[in-house]
């Protein structure tokens, strides 16, 4: 860490332009907060996730940092065709959409170094570059999160990958593909490898939790129809809980352990029930153990806990286990003074950690905020909550901004 006393280059930097990001940035410039943002636009997105997905979010809690006005996807939806559930392309679209709208002077560079200075923060850039904030916003979402279970560790990617090595499964047709895991991540992969000719099966430690689960009849079971009428707008989770989960404010006041529960609860794995019509010639391997995984011949052979297969490949469907250390933002000396849980930041109100100006939204805040957060249904709030803090910032010390609205922000902005 370094200690300056420069003036900075601008009140806010937010490293990340995906959904939380461009949310983020774009309430920041509508309050004219004075901010930068860096990033690919939407690339997590695009480049690590299959073509074809289908967002499991319902219309209604998909947005980015606005469920209404200019920048909601309604106002999108008006001007492009789409259809429910959105499709992965569509949605990409729509950030590019925001940030060309919102951000057009979005600066693409990548951020390698978040470090701490007497006036604030400085970004040291990919291309050597440096640039210094009075505060920052982490909106990086789950790049490098991936979750791989110990029994993989050391197997070469052609015969072990996560689903976000992937934008397409192509190169599998014809292969033997183990798909591990159960929920939406899991079961989608499994429908798109079998679109592109591949042989899957779906290894799982329990049975698939269908939300939403039709009548063998084909229409909508009582079940099914009860679950409807009581699901949050955002279907997060299991009701009742799914409808504290719409009150991150709420999810933040509640006991440690009692909000370590409502995440847990709230991201238990599940698959939309929209996906069973393409599952037939899905092999369903349930309530099986992985011991083992190793090469065999050009394949690789799982050991369960009774018996062993054999496969071409085998697809981690296995989620993500946030730890901001992952993130490589962070000297390891800075990174052991934010207060941490679990290897998520631990936030107070306007999602600032406990090192004042550094703020964290998106996965990151799941600990604090709980699990709306890992969905854009989380972005309006995230927005809202940093932007208020800093206005309630600026009002103590008599600040005024000084950003200088594009003409794009400002048409934005006005209609």
């Amino acid at each position: 860490m370094t200690a300056s006393t420069r003036t900075n280059d601008c009140e806010v930097a937010v490293i990340g332009a995906g959904p939380f990001g461009l949310g983020v940035a774009s309430g920041l410039r509508a309050a004219e907060i004075d901010v930068r943002a860096f990033g690919s636009p939407m690339g997590f997105w695009r480049d690590n996730m299959p073509r074809g997905m289908r967002l499991r979010s319902p219309w209604r809690a998909t947005y980015i940092g606005n469920p209404d006005g200019p920048l909601s996807l309604d106002s999108y939806g008006q001007q492009v065709a789409l259809r429910e559930p959105l499709m992965l392309e569509n949605f990409v679209d729509y950030g590019l959409w925001v940030q060309a709208k919102a951000l057009p002077d979005l600066d693409t560079r990548m951020v390698r170094r978040v470090e701490k200075t007497g006036a604030g923060f400085r970004l040291a850039l990919a291309d050597g570059d440096a640039v210094h904030a009075g505060r920052v916003v982490v909106a990086m979402g789950l790049k490098n999160q991936q979750l791989v279970p110990a029994v993989f560790n050391g197997l070469p990617p052609e015969l072990v990958s996560h689903t976000s090595d992937h934008t397409g499964f192509e190169a599998y047709r014809g292969k033997r593909v183990a798909v591990i895991g159960r929920g939406q991540s899991a079961c989608e992969s499994a429908v798109l490898l079998r679109k592109a000719g591949a042989d899957v099966e779906l290894v799982c430690r329990g049975d698939i939790h269908w939300l939403g689960e039709p009548s063998k009849s084909g229409g909508q079971s009582l079940r099914g129809t009860i679950s409807g009428l009581l699901a949050s707008p955002s279907r997060v989770g299991p009701f009742p809980v799914s409808w504290m989960i719409e009150a991150p404010g709420l999810v933040h006041g509640l006991p440690v352990a009692t909000r370590d529960w409502v995440n847990t609860k709230g991201l238990k794995a599940g698959a939309t029930a929209w996906l069973l019509p393409d599952f037939e010639g899905i092999v369903v391997n349930a309530n099986r153990t992985i011991v083992g995984a190793a090469a065999k011949g050009s394949g690789i052979e799982l050991k369960f806990d009774q018996g062993a297969s054999t496969f071409d490949h085998v697809l981690l469907a296995t989620g993500y286990r946030i730890d901001i250390g992952k993130l490589g933002l962070f000297e390891p000396e800075f990174l052991e003074t934010i207060t941490r849980h679990n290897g998520m930041p631990i936030l107070s109100s306007g999602l600032e950690s406990s090192i004042p100006g550094l703020h964290f939204v998106g996965a990151s805040s799941v600990a604090s905020f709980g699990p709306l957060m890992r969905f854009t249904a989380g972005t309006p709030y995230a927005a809202q909550s940093v932007t208020r803090l800093i206005q309630r910032a600026r009002s103590r010390t008599g600040q005024r901004a000084t950003v200088k609205l594009s003409p794009a922000s400002m048409s934005a902005k006005s209609h």
